[in-house]
């Protein structure tokens, strides 16, 4: 289902009626160019929050990756998945070990889309990312015309942790920063680390 740019998506309304979902923009702006928006991820809402925080203008080409064990599931879920974030779905469970997770998401770049990703693959019960897994630099090595831009949810660990049902209503901010791009000789270990601090230095 896709909405006029003026028409504000129940799941939005909803969102920023829980936890605000406000922009910053840090060194970077609103722009209709291809992204990767890389983020840290602390609750099920980081999907939904990030896309929220982005101008209704960009969200209808920015699609989120998220995991398809979560919302393909059935239900409300896989309906707002499908309907409203036409979601990239991964398949974390390898139900084919031949193939390539990433290649959904090469898919979207190819045909024009911007991401939502979340390095670090998994939610992380604290403030800060852990260790990034090597998706965002493989994509970065093969999509070099994207930008890539860091961005820090700030309290959706707090809003709804591990384990929670339903949100506790905080104030939560959705902080864009400067993007970066993968230097020439730089190693994957180097470019991991160097895109996990510039999320970091958002949350500060």
């Amino acid at each position: 289902m896709k909405f006029p740019v003026k028409f504000m998506p129940p799941i939005v309304w909803l969102v920023r009626t829980l936890v605000g979902a406000y922009p910053r923009w840090i060194g970077s702006a609103p722009s209709a160019n291809q992204r990767i928006y890389f983020a840290n991820h602390t609750s099920h809402m980081d999907t939904v929050v990030l896309w929220a925080a982005l101008p209704g203008s960009l969200r209808a080409n920015t699609r989120p990756v998220a995991a398809k064990d979560y919302w393909g599931g059935g239900g409300l879920r896989t309906q707002i998945a499908r309907d409203e974030l036409n979601v990239v779905m991964i398949d974390r469970a390898r139900e084919d070990p031949e193939a390539d997770p990433l290649d959904p998401l090469r898919d979207a770049l190819e045909h024009g889309f911007s991401l939502i990703i979340f390095p670090e693959g998994t939610r992380a019960a604290q403030p800060l990312p852990g260790p990034f897994k090597s998706g965002l630099y493989r994509l970065a090595t093969e999509f070099p015309q994207v930008e890539l831009i860091p961005v820090y949810l700030e309290n959706l660990h707090r809003s709804m942790p591990k384990g929670a049902l339903l949100p506790v209503p905080i104030i939560c901010t959705v902080r864009f920063g400067a993007p970066i791009a993968l230097r020439e000789g730089e190693s994957k270990e180097q470019f991991l680390e160097r895109a996990r601090d510039a999320v970091i230095a958002l949350a500060q």
